[in-house]
């Protein structure tokens, strides 16, 4: 389970559960022919598609000479250089046919072998397909025949005080089922990675229980779990899981690109507040404030001017600057996208197609960053796309076979700050490598977007 701290959900006992009616009356709690409510027949369906997730990760070491041996006994150090770690993390079947099965990005990062072990105890080694670290999903693909997927339900549809239950393997255990209510949607800012849209749950959830499903009473699956607020390394009650509307966006362009491919749309945005909605007449207070729209973007061209309120991305509702970053952030560069606005409280409808991220200048090579294997840097100069626009260092090359693509960095990337320190400049950014304590935190401008990416 990944924190922000070390986030995971929490408890709501199946008492409570079956003391009180669903807010949907069309989904009741099934009974078991004497009248005692029970969500056994639902689990028995959904529980074989939740699968656990054993990660083996070696240690890296620091210094190549801690692997001669006679350099290891002239100082009295251990033999063993390195040793393997085990972590466990749980996972869903979301295609029975092609053995796909979706987890959490920080499940498997790093990981050298990922072992899949079914309900039904049978176990096959697992093969990363690609993950994204923005919003903490990866995919997964198992050879194995006479598996269970769960049906993917629509979390759009969620409401507060909707049942859910979480289904995981918390502290390795086994498989575990807890109920609880939704919290709260719409959950942001919690891990920095600037694509958040979690749901918020008190069903218990704990270290382990990363990946496991999130299912409504239908036994559809309406999120992935993924994180928990533990101040005190205990489960509190304050859970969060990627929705499933995000999760299938992300595992679509993985199975294409093998990779999120986030593009570039050319707009700043706001939050609408009730003073703003006053000021532009309207009566709904729900949207995202157009502030800027960069000159011949695809924002631009498709006709989005400042003071627009966005209120629809591709027909989904948008509730403010944060959940339109999420839903642009989740179509393909090239793709369509379209705009519900409100310009001077008139309903205006727009098009375009999502751009490439701004092209990085081939004449500049770039100095190589010793604590970013794989990555070369610049100053941002004349003829640069952000030249004058913003203060950075940016990322002119990434080896794909390199640590720091594995670990998040794209060529494009402006690097605008490393532990909370600001940088404006190549020299500037290598410096701050040179003292930082590990982990790193960089935060870049990635396209439109701000993002912190933990390096370890």
């Amino acid at each position: 389970m990944f924190a922000l701290p070390r986030f995971l959900p929490a408890v709501l006992a199946l008492t409570l559960l079956a003391a009180a009616m669903p807010a949907r009356p069309a989904v009741p709690i099934p009974g078991d022919g004497r009248g005692q409510p029970t969500l056994a027949p639902m689990l028995a369906r959904v529980t074989p598609a939740v699968v656990n997730i054993a990660v083996l990760v070696r240690q890296p070491e620091m210094n190549p000479m801690m692997r001669d041996p006679f350099f290891r006994r002239f100082f009295d150090l251990p033999d063993q250089p390195s040793r393997p770690q085990v972590s466990a993390g749980s996972g869903v079947v979301i295609d029975a046919e092609q053995g796909l099965v979706v987890t959490n990005h920080h499940v498997i990062k790093d990981a050298q072998e990922v072992l899949v072990t079914l309900k039904d105890r049978r176990q096959f080694p697992a093969k990363v397909i690609g993950s994204d670290p923005g919003t903490d999903i990866a995919l997964l693909r198992i050879p194995a025949e006479r598996l269970t997927a769960v049906p993917i339900g629509d979390s759009d549809a969620l409401q507060v005080g909707d049942y859910v239950v979480a289904i995981g393997n918390p502290f390795g255990i086994g498989q575990t089922v807890t109920s609880g209510i939704v919290s709260a949607l719409g959950r942001s800012g919690l891990s920095m990675e600037g694509y958040e849209d979690f749901i918020q749950t008190d069903a218990s959830i704990n270290p382990g229980n990363s990946g496991g499903a999130l299912v409504n009473l239908r036994g559809e699956l309406v999120g992935i779990n993924s994180a928990i607020i533990a101040p005190t390394g205990a489960n509190v009650g304050i859970g969060f899981a990627v929705p499933s509307s995000m999760a299938r966006a992300v595992v679509a362009q993985i199975q294409r690109y093998g990779e999120v491919r986030r593009g570039r749309m050319g707009v700043a945005t706001q939050d609408l507040t009730p003073d703003l909605a006053q000021s532009f007449g309207l009566a709904q207070m729900e949207g995202a404030v157009v502030t800027a729209v960069e000159p011949e973007s695809p924002a631009d061209k498709a006709g989005l001017k400042a003071r627009d309120v966005v209120v629809a991305v591709n027909g989904r509702a948008v509730r403010g600057s944060a959940d339109m970053r999420n839903r642009i952030g989740l179509i393909p560069v090239g793709e369509p996208f379209e705009l519900r606005v409100l310009r001077d409280g008139k309903p205006v409808t727009l098009r375009g197609r999502v751009g490439e991220p701004h092209a990085v200048s081939t004449s500049v090579p770039g100095a190589e960053v010793p604590q970013l294997a794989g990555a070369k840097v610049a100053n941002i100069e004349a003829g640069m796309p952000m030249y004058g626009k913003v203060q950075g260092a940016i990322v002119t090359a990434v080896d794909p076979a390199g640590p720091a693509y594995r670990n998040g960095i794209r060529s494009g990337d402006i690097v605008v700050g490393v532990n909370r320190t600001r940088v404006r400049n190549a020299p500037e950014f290598l410096a701050s490598l040179r003292t930082a304590e590990p982990p790193l935190r960089l935060t870049l401008l990635r396209g439109d977007f701000q993002i912190v990416l933990v390096v370890r």
